[in-house]
C-alpha cells in the first residue's frame, strides 16, 4: 500500500507519455538490430562513427504536426536547440544542420524557417541544406545535425562507484502549455549567444579532460526516465535523492521532473573528480550538483525527504531493450 507522498509522484511519472513513448524505442530496436562494428549500439543520443581519431556524430529530431502549427517559429527554434543538445551529450561540437519541411502555405514555412535559422545564429552552426514542401496537406518538421567529437561521453559507460551528477540552467522560464523549461530561446539576437554557445562547449571539455565518460541530455521523459535510459544502457542500477536535484524554487516537485530542460544534463563520475567536473558548470553560472551514485542492482531507487521507494527495476522490466 502507498504511503506518503514520494509513491504517488513516482507512480504519476511511470505512467506517462513520454515514459511510454521511451519503451516504443524498443520495437525499434529490434527490427534494425546490430549496428556497424565501426558505430556505437543503438541507445545513445545520436550516432557516433569512428572517424580517423575522432567521431562523426549524426543527431536527429521530428516534430509533430501539432507543436509546429502551433509554435512554428519555437518549433524551427528547437530543430537546432534539441540537437546540439545531443551532440554536446556525447561529447561533440556541432559542425552543421539540414532539415526535412511540409507545410501547408509559404507563410507557415516562412515562420518555421526563420525560427530554424535563428536557432541555427544562435547556436553558431550552419543551416547547410535540406529539404522543402510548402504544398503539404500538414506541418511537420525534421532536423539533423552533424558534429565531431574527439573523447566520446556514451549512455554505455557509467560504472557502479560513479557518482550521479546533474546540471541545469535554472536561469529559465516555462514555455507554457508545453513542459519546456526555456533557457535559450530568450538569448536569440542577444550578447547571451556567445553563452550558449561556451555552454555546450563544456561537455566536450569533459569529455577530452577524462572528467567523466558517460552522460544524457535530459529528454522529454524527464529527469528520472533519463537516468533510466542511462542505467540500462550501461548495465547498472542508481539511486537518485530528489531533495538534491537543482530546481527553480517555484517548481513543483512533479513537473520539474517532467520537464524538458533546454539545457540539462546527466553526468557520471569518479568520486575523486566530482568537484571538479562540477566546479566547471558553476563558473558559468549552472546549478549542478552530485544527486545519486550508481549501483550494482539494476534499479533505480528514490529518496524524498525521509521515503524511499523503488522506481524501476530494470531486471524484471526492460525500458529501450538496448542494456548491454
Amino acid at each position: 500500500m502507498m504511503t506518503g507522498k514520494l509513491a504517488p509522484l513516482l507512480h504519476a511519472l511511470q505512467q506517462s507519455r513520454a515514459l511510454a513513448a521511451k519503451q516504443d524505442i524498443a520495437e525499434a530496436v529490434a527490427i534494425l538490430g546490430p549496428q556497424s562494428e565501426n558505430s556505437i549500439r543503438l541507445g545513445d543520443d545520436c550516432a557516433a562513427i569512428k572517424d580517423g581519431e575522432g567521431y562523426l556524430l549524426l543527431a536527429s529530431e521530428g516534430f509533430q504536426d501539432s507543436f509546429v502549427r502551433a509554435m512554428p517559429w519555437f518549433a524551427g527554434y528547437c530543430g537546432v536547440m534539441v540537437n546540439v543538445s545531443d551532440i554536446a551529450a556525447m561529447g561533440g561540437r556541432p559542425v552543421a544542420v539540414v532539415d526535412a519541411l511540409w507545410s501547408e502555405t509559404y507563410e507557415a514555412a516562412r515562420s518555421i524557417l526563420t525560427g530554424l535559422h535563428d536557432g541555427a545564429r544562435t547556436y553558431n552552426v550552419p543551416v547547410v541544406g535540406g529539404h522543402t514542401n510548402m504544398r503539404s496537406t500538414h506541418n511537420s518538421l525534421s532536423v539533423a545535425v552533424l558534429g565531431r567529437a574527439r573523447n566520446l561521453l556514451t549512455s554505455f559507460d557509467a560504472q557502479p562507484g560513479e557518482v550521479l551528477i546533474a546540471a541545469i540552467d535554472l536561469r529559465g522560464r516555462w514555455h507554457d502549455p508545453h513542459p519546456f523549461w526555456d533557457a535559450s530561446s530568450a538569448l536569440c539576437g542577444t550578447d547571451g549567444v556567445a553563452r550558449l554557445r561556451g555552454d555546450l562547449d563544456l561537455l566536450p571539455g569533459i569529455a577530452e579532460d577524462g572528467l567523466s565518460r558517460a552522460a544524457k541530455d535530459i529528454s522529454m521523459a524527464g529527469l528520472l526516465g533519463t537516468a533510466l535510459m542511462l542505467a540500462e544502457c550501461s548495465d547498472v542500477g542508481m539511486t537518485i535523492s530528489l531533495d538534491d536535484i537543482p530546481r527553480p524554487e517555484d517548481a513543483p516537485m512533479e513537473r520539474w521532473l517532467s520537464a524538458f530542460p533546454s539545457y540539462g544534463y546527466l553526468l557520471t563520475a569518479r568520486p575523486a573528480d566530482a568537484e571538479t567536473l562540477m566546479a566547471r558548470f558553476r563558473s558559468r553560472g549552472i546549478a549542478t550538483a552530485v544527486i545519486g551514485q550508481c549501483t550494482t542492482t539494476q534499479r533505480l531507487d528514490v529518496t524524498w525527504e525521509s521515503e524511499t521507494e523503488p522506481f524501476w527495476d530494470l531486471a524484471s522490466t526492460p525500458l529501450m531493450g538496448c542494456a548491454p
